[in-house]
């Protein structure tokens, strides 16, 4: 098997920011993020309205994924410049910029696929899903039904780690953590007061300039981003780990990902499912990830391997993925638990 070294090494010729073309990316799904919003308002008839509401929340996930890199400090060479847009390109999708960087970069960078460490769709054991409490059994069924990705997002990631955390889920309280969250607080204000002002202003309805224009492409991109995240370290071959030297032996920073090939959202979310890339070497660009993970592919076929996304595969990874056996190293159903079906 390739050490690490040799796969940096593959991926070097694509590490760098450039950037003319950060700016340029950041400013234009700005401006696109901006006039979607306000034609999920002012558009005639309501059919072209909810088009642009959908549009509103997929470029939510887009300006996201800029604000992504900029954490990394892969979008722009300076890190003062990363930082600034990186917090700017976070707004609309309420994301903390300082919590982000600290459960994002360090705990599941660091450590993704160890339990204890990275806290993105981990899977409880058996023993453990059956100790939980009722209604907790409830909803990690449906977290993990298919339909449950845009929740799990919005509860257990965002509400718990990200807006206003308390110490239970993120460990310290810093300052840049509540001015973070201050910030995201004040964009939302802004957001609604624009929404308001526009409807009162051409006569329409305030509750539907609310629904269309903030409430639905919240919504989907919660369900784009949990999607995103369960399609990348979650499949019957995907091992998760609880014991460190188990995880360093095994090399899961180096495999644990998936790289999925789905064309038109693939690109549309910048690039983002070219996954494997990235983790190895979080200075890797959007724009050069396609061809960094083709590199990996063609130079180490035997480690790294695209999927092609299809719903029945989808469908296969849920009714198999529900809890995990740390010790077989086996997905399992939630029946494992010996509470039923």
């Amino acid at each position: 098997m390739p050490t690490r070294r040799d796969i940096t090494a593959a991926l070097r010729p694509f590490v760098g920011a450039a950037n003319t073309p950060g700016l340029l990316a950041v400013f234009l799904d700005a401006v696109l993020f901006v006039l979607f919003v306000g034609g999920s308002v002012a558009a005639e008839p309501m059919v072209l309205r909810s088009v642009f509401s959908v549009l509103t929340g997929i470029w939510i996930g887009r300006l996201f994924i800029l604000g992504h890199d900029a954490c990394h400090q892969s979008l722009f060479s300076s890190p003062r410049v990363n930082e600034v847009l990186g917090r700017l390109a976070f707004l609309p999708s309420l994301t903390p910029y300082s919590l982000w960087a600290v459960g994002h970069n360090i705990a599941h960078h660091g450590f993704n696929n160890l339990r204890g460490r990275d806290y993105v769709w981990v899977p409880f054991s058996p023993t453990e899903f059956r100790e939980l409490p009722r209604w907790r059994r409830a909803m990690e069924r449906i977290y993990r039904s298919g339909f449950g990705c845009g929740l799990y997002y919005l509860l257990e990631l965002w509400w718990k780690k990200l807006y206003f955390p308390n110490r239970r889920h993120v460990g310290a309280r810093r300052s840049a953590f509540v001015l973070d969250g201050l910030l995201v607080s004040a964009f939302l204000v802004v957001w609604l007061t624009c929404l308001v002002w526009l409807a009162v202003l051409l006569g329409k309805s305030p509750i539907e300039a609310i629904l269309l224009g903030l409430v639905v492409p919240f919504s989907l991109w919660n369900c784009l981003m949990g999607f995103v995240i369960y399609a990348h370290h979650t499949a019957p071959d995907v091992d998760w780990f609880d014991s460190k030297q188990e995880w360093s032996q095994s090399r899961a920073n180096l495999t644990g990902t998936i790289s999925m090939s789905i064309p038109v959202l693939g690109k549309l979310l910048h690039n983002i499912f070219d996954h494997p890339a990235h983790h190895i070497d979080t200075r890797i660009p959007f724009r050069r990830l396609p061809d960094a993970q083709r590199t990996l592919e063609r130079t180490f076929p035997q480690v790294f391997m695209q999927r092609s996304f299809s719903f029945r595969d989808y469908l296969a990874t849920v009714r198999t993925c529900k809890l995990f056996d740390y010790q077989s190293k086996q997905w399992c159903a939630f029946s494992a638990a010996g509470l039923g079906n």
